[in-house]
């Protein structure tokens, strides 16, 4: 740990200051909209009920599908910082104004009216006796504000919008718990922090209990916090600006997207680096969950990312799974350019198709090598499969169907957990992907396909056909980007994506290292 730590301490204080920085803007943004509404609503009673009912029924809705319900949003959809920002002000405001009601309404009548026979004006009552009497209530709703966004910042990984979630989500993907750690941890540190900050400062403003006034050391601690924050976020400003240094003579700009698993990441950065080469700036959006690539696609927000003829055929164009693998790509690329406008690569020479996986001591014991042989000894076994696989049309329920599953249980739950719960006993059989690495790290065995379900899954690259516009000199005038997709055509088998895999899921090598390498070896970098 303190070695994964020596070598990635500079990364890992850029993730702390994106995650400080989503918390801040969102809480900043959240207050200046709260606190106004909460003082309202204890002038207008009528507006009370509405408006808290909304803030709670936003609470309410679990944060991924709040992530997925703004991406489509003009204005403030998409991916990256933006839609996140949104989702974590809708969060964070509930307890801001929930308690500048309570704080407003708190306080006692005779004060108020008091107040008002000393001839004070509603506005006077309001920011001199009934503010500074409500505050520490109101500094209670955005210290509970403070610690929930931090929390719900995690997810914020999932479209693109970087902090601490996406080392969680990495560790969770490739079973490492250095990744999971150096997430979790200063996350876990950042809510404490915040929590026992602002409870000092809510006894600062807490009138009942005068003794708690220790204003020296409140603002010291304050002081300590702002300067830190404000340290981190510039260090996160200073890499940026070094970043775009080190590409001033860029001769354009690509965004390159990918999935949120191993093998979608290294064929995204195999892409980049070559971009790079040809001294072309890389902004990367990777680890996009679900079909959030492909709507980034569309949306214009990505200009590539990599993508598989079965997935595309079944998951976006909704057809049946067909098995010839001809028909799948030219139905695929003809219906991507028509319905689109999209462009897609020349195969890049393997296919990940879905791997029916069971433990390699359950397989030689029972002398396991087809799906069919497998399915006799299904109804005294635990199976456990992806979100992705339970839904699509290719996926769990025709699968059951052409061979006649009958489980003694089915558990749905996040693709990567499923290989940790099949070594560690939980489940008997998953479907993974046949190109992954942990397939031999971890002594699984893939089972044939007798009945040849699934369709085939040849990665390509999805494009959008201005991506090579971008283009600004003729150094590069020979449209970059098909020029390189016209490289990868045919120039990964699957043996060599399984090492990939491995690599970085195996071996916990980092991606970008073990793609150079592998970018050397073939000859497409210097």
């Amino acid at each position: 740990m303190l070695e994964f730590l020596k070598a990635n301490w500079s990364d890992i204080l850029a993730h702390i200051a994106q995650h400080l920085w989503l918390v801040f803007i969102s809480i900043a943004i959240a207050v200046v909209i709260g606190l106004p509404l909460g003082v309202l609503i204890t002038r207008r009673k009528r507006l009370r009920g509405p408006v808290l009912g909304i803030a709670n029924v936003m609470q309410t809705i679990p944060s991924l599908a709040l992530f997925g319900f703004l991406i489509p949003l003009p204005f403030i959809g998409g991916i990256g910082p933006r839609t996140a920002i949104v989702a974590l002000v809708f969060y964070a405001l509930l307890p801001i104004i929930r308690n500048t009601v309570t704080g407003i309404l708190g306080v006692d009548r005779n004060v108020r009216e008091a107040a008002v026979a000393m001839g004070m004006t509603d506005r006077q009552v309001l920011f001199q006796v009934e503010l500074p009497l409500a505050m520490s209530v109101i500094l209670t709703g955005v210290r509970v504000a403070v610690v929930i966004t931090i929390g719900v910042a995690i997810i914020a990984a999932e479209v693109g919008a970087g902090g601490l979630g996406e080392y969680i989500f990495r560790g969770l993907r490739m079973d490492d718990n250095r990744l999971l750690l150096a997430g979790a941890v200063p996350s876990a540190l950042m809510a404490l922090v915040a929590d026992f900050g602002f409870s000092l400062i809510e006894r600062r403003f807490d009138s009942t209990n005068p003794r708690t006034r220790a204003g020296k050391p409140l603002r010291a601690l304050a002081w300590a916090v702002l300067v830190l924050g404000v340290a981190l976020m510039g260090y996160a400003a200073w890499r940026g600006i070094k970043s775009r240094s080190s590409s001033s003579l860029s001769h354009g700009h690509v965004t390159v997207g990918s999935k949120d698993f191993t093998e979608s990441v290294l064929l995204a950065e195999i892409v980049a680096q070559m971009l790079e080469a040809r001294n072309i700036e890389v902004d990367r959006r990777f680890d996009l969950g679900g079909n959030l690539a492909h709507s980034a696609l569309v949306g214009g927000q990505i200009d590539l990312y990599p993508e598989y003829t079965g997935t595309a055929f079944t998951a976006i164009l909704h057809h049946q799974p067909i098995t010839d693998p001809k028909a799948v790509y030219d139905q695929v690329q003809r219906e991507y350019s028509s319905q689109f406008n999209l462009w897609v690569s020349d195969p890049l020479g393997f296919d990940n198709t879905f791997a029916i996986l069971v433990r390699g001591e359950d397989a030689r014991r029972l002398n396991l090598r087809t799906v069919s042989g497998a399915a006799t000894h299904a109804r005294q076994w635990h199976a456990g499969f992806g979100h992705d696989f339970m839904v699509r049309p290719d996926g769990y329920a025709g699968f059951a169907r052409a061979y006649g599953l009958q489980f003694a249980g089915t558990s749905e739950m996040a693709l990567d957990l499923t290989y940790t719960a099949l070594a560690s006993h939980k489940v008997d059989l998953i479907a993974g992907n046949s190109t992954d690495g942990r397939i031999a790290a971890l002594d699984l065995v893939q089972l044939e396909d007798d009945k040849h379900y699934f369709p085939p899954y040849e990665a390509v690259f999805i494009m959008r056909p201005t991506a090579d516009d971008v283009v600004k000199d003729e150094y590069v005038r020979r449209r970059p980007l098909m020029d390189i997709m016209g490289r990868l055509a045919g120039a990964i088998s699957t043996d060599e994506m399984r090492k990939l895999n491995f690599e970085v899921d195996g071996a916990r090598r980092d991606k970008k290292v073990v793609v150079h390498e592998w970018l050397i070896k073939k000859g497409f970098i210097n």
